[in-house]
């Protein structure tokens, strides 16, 4: 078997029991790079193979470092309880907690045992349960500050499950590669080690290639096919729906990842108290009040639109509206920031636009969600413009997508009055696949905008794990390369 010089080595070296490809580019003096490319023609020819471990490990973010020095927040809850009994939601920041952190307490105070949870007329009643014992998850927090890193296979298990989901551990991945020996390759005849296969640039500026013995190049030597190029099915897949929107009459348009509180949030009448606000679920940047609204009468209007209504007849959402939360800079949460901002630029009708792009939600990873994912968003302005046509655009969509059966049901979202969910059939069953409605008055009188307009958000990997027939979402970012090929 014909074999370059560097897999000589790289086999030759294996063969003395060196399997680490640091390891063994330190002994051929050359990169592990090098190493790997010439491990990955040995594999080709049956003579080595790869082994991979991956250890994962945990540690603990800001946050997480506060609860292990102060306590969880069901913890201080408890232990407060355990002396008088009773407290309320609204009452729970006397314990010492911030709102934000009193409704994370309560979900974990029914969960752990420590409390009971009762309707009032005040809001939810918590009540002491007579339990206050430690709970598997709280040393295991605490050997975590100890060690400040640690492989997640040396924590008790129960206790780093209930950790796992608090979204206050930092996580990292060691791979450990190895290149091992098939049988093939224990055997093989190594012989003379064989003749330099390419120059290199070291050669060259040494002059050493003139006392070199180079192979002979052959047209017959046999290579392993090589698969051809071509898109992800999940990047072919986003293309399909860009082109039935295209084909349908609409306008592609297209946003920045950041964007400020305003326009993502405020603009469309999302109250500022509203949970999807809150750090749990969006993504602040670290220098987070680096927005400046420029258009003050602009800001003055939606101000006015959220404390009393405006110049519309509805009553806003009271209270006082803060400024400074609307220049906070984020990570767009959906793609209505990019049609919003369209229409603030051309109010006048008509307009039928969509865009395809990347939102970002704090999300943990499961089967079914990621922090990443992507949107396809839409809005039609017209005189004529109906609710009756929003269920027809989607009905038509889903119907080019090759759903038969569609179906719509009411629904409720901030900015949008009247609302729906759409839903297929898929198997058999009825699934939900993104939302829509009726921009509300309070999002389009700001801008002068007269007429009625239609909009929809769809998520589009939900609708790509139907079309590909995948049950976990992360697969559609795996780097499984018989997948790929199956889907080519």
């Amino acid at each position: 078997m014909d074999l370059s010089s560097n897999e000589y080595g790289v086999l030759k070296a294996v063969r003395e029991g060196e399997t680490e490809p640091n390891k063994i580019a330190s002994k051929l003096e050359s990169s592990a790079q090098e190493v790997m490319s010439a491990a990955s023609w040995l594999r080709t020819k049956g003579l080595v193979d790869f082994e991979e471990s991956v250890t994962e490990f945990v540690s603990l973010n800001e946050e997480g470092k506060k609860y292990a020095k102060i306590g969880l927040p069901e913890r201080r809850v408890v232990e407060w309880l355990s002396e008088n009994e009773t407290i309320t939601l609204s009452e729970i920041v006397e314990v010492g907690l911030s709102e934000s952190e009193g409704k994370i307490a309560v979900g974990w105070l029914k969960r752990k045992g420590f409390a009971t949870i009762e309707k009032g007329k005040s809001g939810p009643k918590i009540s002491y349960a007579g339990n206050k014992g430690e709970t598997t998850d709280e040393p295991v927090l605490m050997k975590i500050l100890f060690e400040e890193e640690i492989k997640a296979d040396d924590l008790e298990k129960e206790g780093f499950e209930l950790l796992k989901g608090r979204k206050i551990l930092e996580k990292r991945e060691e791979i450990d590669r190895k290149i091992i020996l098939t049988e093939e390759g224990k055997n093989i005849d190594l012989g003379e080690a064989p003749t330099i296969g390419e120059i290199t640039p070291e050669m060259i500026q040494s002059g050493d290639w003139k006392d070199k013995d180079f192979q002979k190049y052959s047209l017959n030597t046999k290579t392993t096919r090589a698969q051809h190029a071509t898109l992800h099915p999940f990047t072919r897949f986003i293309e399909e729906i860009r082109l039935i929107f295209l084909q349908m009459g609409f306008q592609e348009i297209e946003g920045d990842y950041v964007q400020s509180a305003f326009w993502n949030m405020d603009a469309l009448f999302i109250p500022q108290d509203h949970p999807a606000r809150e750090l749990q679920d969006t993504l602040y940047l670290d220098n987070s009040e680096s927005f400046d609204l420029e258009d003050k009468e602009l800001v003055k209007k939606i101000k006015d639109i959220h404390e009393n209504g405006g110049d519309t007849e509805s009553t806003g959402w009271g209270g006082k509206w803060d400024v400074e939360k609307a220049k906070k800079a984020l990570l767009r949460t959906h793609t209505t920031v990019n049609t919003i901002k369209y229409l603030a630029e051309n109010p006048k009708p008509p307009a039928r636009v969509f865009g395809v792009g990347r939102v970002f939600r704090y999300e943990s990873v499961d089967s079914t969600h990621l922090p990443e994912f992507t949107q396809v968003e839409g809005i039609i302005m017209e005189k004529d413009a109906s609710f009756a046509m929003l269920i027809g655009v989607l009905k038509e969509f889903y119907k080019r997508m090759g759903f038969s059966e569609v179906r719509v049901r009411p629904a409720y979202f901030p900015y949008t009055e009247p609302s729906l969910e759409i839903e297929v059939v898929f198997n058999g069953k009825w699934l939900e696949l993104g939302g829509a409605g009726v921009f509300r008055p309070e999002v389009t009188a700001p801008f002068g905008i007269e007429y009625p307009v239609l909009a929809w958000g769809l998520g589009l990997e939900r609708l790509a794990m139907l079309k590909l027939g995948l049950k976990d979402i992360r697969m559609l970012f795996q780097s499984d390369l018989d997948w790929l090929k199956e889907t080519v």
